[in-house]
């Protein structure tokens, strides 16, 4: 028994330092506020709402966390949730944790992940795109923008000096149905009859200077049977090659870039989406960004311009409201909504219709 308490002793002792080498962070953030959009369908109808899916970022919480494993090597998790901050629902077509959830190993060579995970379209533009998720943006126009993820995924990203290079690989890309939504588009993969079924790749270059950066990520869907978005079989794809760039100034940031896409589940399958954009700060707590962008289909009347900008004035680190507003001008048959801020379709202008939005909200980081 005295050995035994001299054990316990010292164990409880050192329990601090097994304690002391783990983190885990509870995060997240609540993004709304009320939307205006007119022009919607024949009748030319107008909505006040709440949207569901972003504002000027999507809502949600989650949990990060990383133990060291020694020798410079760490394990890490992120769970995190994705949620309608006007009704408090699941979004991500109903998922407890559908915007992340992985584990994996990291160290000075990058960090190797399983689970659900971005894929490196997320990653290619996100500092070249200055408006990123807002609701008026390049989601409008590409609705895969925003749910640029894939179940079953292996991901691997690293960065060394300037330079990172990523590539995902998924054995079936979205386990979940939610229609003809891409948040959950119906191909579960992982099937032994057809080894093409569902499948994701993504690879990715990209360079980060003190001031600027440039990236390109190429990212592939394969479909699978009942799939959404017209991948009804194995044997088509839709591909997507992205770049960019961007430079930081004294108060301002630019970004450009576009995305060629070969959507083979498309009657036009080949397109290209391109933007540009200019956030500058006005005063340290009042930031003005806007963005502009252009997506035209090969061989078809088929276009879209989209205008958006945004002011928003920061009380604090973590509170901040803001007013949005954006502009959609259509051109032949395509009836593209200014909006992504609800269920794609759901707010969509009559074929070849012009289209306006404003939303004035609120967010806050917790």
């Amino acid at each position: 028994m005295r050995s035994c308490g001299k054990w316990c002793a010292g164990l409880l002792c050192a329990a601090p330092l097994f304690t002391s080498a783990q983190s885990v962070t509870l995060y997240g953030l609540v993004d709304t506020g009320v939307e205006y959009v007119n022009n919607i369908g024949a009748s030319k109808d107008s909505v006040v709402r709440m949207p569901n899916l972003t504002a000027t970022v999507p809502s949600r919480w989650g949990m990060r966390g990383t133990e060291d494993l020694g020798g410079g090597l760490k394990s890490v998790f992120v769970l995190e949730s994705g949620f309608a901050a006007d009704s408090g629902s699941s979004n991500q077509g109903g998922r407890l944790f559908g915007r992340q959830a992985f584990v994996g190993l990291s160290n000075q060579w990058g960090q190797l992940s399983f689970g659900r995970q971005w894929t490196m379209t997320f990653w290619s533009t996100l500092d070249s795109d200055v408006l990123g998720p807002n609701i008026y943006g390049a989601n409008s126009l590409d609705s895969y923008r925003p749910n640029a993820r894939a179940d079953n995924a292996i991901a691997y990203k690293g960065t060394f000096g300037g330079l990172t290079v990523g590539a995902t690989y998924s054995l079936g890309r979205d386990t979940v149905n939610a229609g003809q939504n891409p948040a959950g588009t119906n191909c579960a993969g992982e099937n032994p009859a057809d080894s093409k079924a569902c499948r994701e790749w993504s690879a990715m270059l990209r360079y980060d200077a003190s001031w600027w950066g440039l990236a390109t990520a190429y990212d592939s869907l394969r479909g699978g049977t009942g799939a959404a978005g017209g991948l009804v079989n194995s044997g088509i794809k839709d591909d997507r090659l992205h770049f960019g760039g961007y430079m930081v100034l004294s108060k301002a940031k630019v970004g450009i870039g576009g995305t060629f896409r070969n959507n083979e589940g498309s009657i036009t399958s080949h397109s290209q989406l391109y933007y540009a954009g200019l956030a500058y700060d006005i005063t340290p707590a009042f930031n003005l960004a806007g963005q502009i962008y252009y997506l035209g289909f090969n061989h078809s009347a088929n276009k879209a311009w989209l205008a958006a900008l945004r002011g928003t004035y920061a009380f604090s680190k973590r509170t901040s409201a803001y007013l949005t507003t954006g502009f959609i001008d259509n051109r032949g048959q395509l009836a593209m909504s200014v909006s992504s801020g609800s269920a794609v379709g759901t707010s969509a202008p009559a074929p070849g219709g012009n289209q306006f939005g404003a939303m004035l909200g609120i967010k806050h980081i917790f």
